[in-house]
């Protein structure tokens, strides 16, 4: 039996306030810590790696996405649970760095509310080898920044509402 996994609560401002199971803090609303990473590639253009949320995933499936996401487990730093979730996600073992956070509140249809103070993360990806976990990952796609804006400001609906909030951090740290 797989363990139940656990979520930082946070106020607002990041400050650590205990901790729940993960499902309890998104069915309650509780604020708790989670990340975003983005990987980019440096090719005629800069592109960052999107996905395309697993079918199973148990709020916003089948929406597109930044590159990966999740949240620190208790006692874990941030940037190695990131670390550890891009490579569980999608086979990539880089290193990251912290540019940003913001503080959002989502509610869903399901019932599940997201509150989290999240971490954004860049990574350099210079292989371009990815091997996406199909229980995490539907599809995955290469895009430049002013591309997705467009497709954000146009199909909002087709991704996750934190999206723009961690492009408009990221689209600041990359020159494009």
């Amino acid at each position: 039996m797989a363990a139940i996994e656990q979520v930082i609560l946070v106020d607002e401002f990041d400050r650590p306030r205990g901790t729940a199971e993960k499902l309890q803090a998104h069915r309650e609303g509780l604020c708790h810590r989670a990340f975003s990473v983005f990987l980019y590639r440096k090719n005629h253009i800069i592109e960052i790696l999107i996905q395309q949320r697993a079918n199973e995933k148990y709020h916003s499936p089948n929406l597109w996405t930044n590159t990966c996401c999740s949240h620190p487990r208790p006692g874990e730093d941030t940037i190695a649970a990131a670390e550890r979730r891009l490579f569980e996600e999608l086979g990539v073992n880089i290193p990251l760095k912290t540019i940003g956070r913001f503080h959002y509140i989502a509610h869903f249809d399901n019932g599940l509310i997201e509150n989290e103070v999240d971490h954004v993360m860049i990574g350099e990806l210079t292989d371009g080898k990815i091997d996406p976990n199909p229980t995490e990952v539907q599809d995955t796609r290469w895009i430049s920044i002013p591309d997705l804006q467009q497709e954000l400001a146009l199909h909002p609906e087709k991704f996750t509402p934190w999206l723009r909030s961690v492009l408009d951090i990221v689209a600041k740290q990359i020159a494009f």
